[in-house]
């Protein structure tokens, strides 16, 4: 485990992930990679919908969710969960994993009430990077329009004296 993550490893250990997946293949990448990271309690589902019965049924600590896959899709999944009134578990952590890394896909998501933004090939640093910030920053869920989304983060100026390249790139 990443040094940076040991002190999360009791609560890592402990999460329950639902993986909403069209691919099996896909899927059996994701709960490797979980594995890896040390987590075991891992739930499935194959589309959107059995997807939200699973959140009621098994109640997860965090769902990992494809963008793209059979009705409902990962936007109107993410908008099924973030209704409140409608929905049991608005507040669920929520990491869309996905091949569509298009600025505008990254929006909407966030837009949408997602937690975290992950691109395929995903590693299980990056992964447990995501998880990592989804335990040590929690982020209340606040009310926008008629849905739940997560408090945004505060922006930081911070830019590390590593590499002179990263002096245009903003660290959240």
């Amino acid at each position: 485990m990443q040094p940076f993550a040991s002190q999360y490893s009791r609560q890592l250990a402990t999460l329950k992930v639902l993986i909403v997946d069209d691919e099996s293949t896909m899927r059996k990448v994701t709960r490797s990679l979980l594995h890896v990271i040390g987590i075991e309690d891992i739930y499935e589902a194959n589309d959107g919908r059995s997807g939200l019965e699973a959140i009621c049924r098994w109640n997860p600590d965090v769902v990992i969710l494809d963008w793209s896959m059979p009705s409902p899709n990962g936007p109107e999944f993410v908008r099924e969960v973030r209704a409140p009134g409608r929905f049991p578990y608005p507040d669920v952590p929520i990491i869309m994993l996905t091949a569509h890394g298009e600025r505008s896909r990254v929006v909407e998501a966030v837009r949408l009430g997602v937690n975290e933004f992950l691109l395929k090939p995903v590693s299980s640093t990056a992964l447990l990077a995501r998880l990592v910030s989804i335990l040590a920053n929690p982020r209340e869920m606040v009310k926008k329009g008629d849905h739940y989304v997560p408090a945004p983060r505060k922006m930081s100026s911070y830019k590390p004296q590593i590499d002179p390249a990263l002096d245009d790139v903003v660290f959240v």
